[in-house]
């Protein structure tokens, strides 16, 4: 691979993730929102701790449903490279 590609490559990959992160942070907001409307205004200890362990269940089956998904994705790409 060229300089040229592995910049480019480096580059699309750095602003996914910038991407992503944003995207990540808007869902914080988002979610902190809603559990104050569930738990009221103030920010308790339990609050925190529900609010952290949905996220983290909700990142680990999202992670689990991707990692499936391009898993999938790469044996029908496999399959049909030996079709070939």
């Amino acid at each position: 691979m060229s300089l040229k590609a592995e910049v480019i490559d480096k580059i699309s990959a750095l602003l996914a993730a910038a991407f992503g992160l944003i995207a990540a942070l808007a869902w914080n907001g988002a979610i902190q929102e809603l559990f104050k409307v569930i738990f009221g205004d103030q920010s308790s200890l339990v609050a925190m701790f529900v609010y952290a362990i949905v996220v983290t269940i909700v990142a680990v089956i999202a992670v689990i449903l991707i990692g499936r998904a391009a898993g999938k994705a790469k044996r029908e790409d496999e399959i049909a490279a030996t079709r070939r």
